[in-house]
């Protein structure tokens, strides 16, 4: 009967140290949604790319024109600026300090993402899912982070490896909480 007693009381102090270490935790992102209105250099507008958390990471949703027709870089940019060139936007996302490209041989980091395709007659649409970003505001991978995230479209192709030569800047959306 002791025995029964200690291990139910030591079940019972599990249990409330449990709910004491979830106290502590960022609150879930699940259900938020974002969205980054896409311009061209010459400020026409291109379409939308959004951005809804899960349970898992973060589903990404692009429906854009105008692009010339192939594959072309898209990424997640580390500033939350497309002025005056696009190039405010600074370089890839990467919270962690991961080297660019799906190929690198320590992971990507978590701006990268797939290419987008174009058809013939300019469009692109495509969804893309990262576990590597959140929308939570104070998560070390939130792209809501001090001075906020893009998003870039290039006008080539990404080349998945270390140097990402997917060219010019074409199209630039700042991420902004729907």
């Amino acid at each position: 009967m002791k025995m029964r007693r200690l291990i139910v009381a030591v079940l019972g102090l599990l249990a409330l140290v449990g709910m004491a270490a979830c106290q502590g935790e960022t609150p879930s992102a699940v259900g938020q949604q974002a969205a980054a209105s896409m311009s061209g250099t010459d400020g026409a507008a291109l379409g939308t790319v959004v951005l809804a958390e899960g349970p898992n990471g973060v589903l990404i949703s692009a429906d854009v024109t105008g692009l010339s027709p192939g594959a072309h870089g898209f990424h997640i940019h580390d500033v939350g600026a497309c002025t005056p060139d696009f190039s405010a936007a600074g370089g890839h996302f990467a919270p962690g300090g991961e080297g660019h490209g799906f190929q690198h041989e320590d992971g990507s980091h978590a701006g990268d993402l797939p290419n987008l395709y174009a058809g013939a007659d300019g469009v692109a649409r495509a969804d893309v899912f990262t576990n590597k970003i959140t929308l939570a505001a104070d998560a070390d991978t939130s792209i809501f982070d001090a001075d906020g995230s893009a998003i870039i479209i290039h006008a080539k192709p990404d080349s998945y490896g270390p140097d990402p030569g997917a060219g010019d800047r074409v199209a630039c959306g700042v991420i902004r909480r729907a």
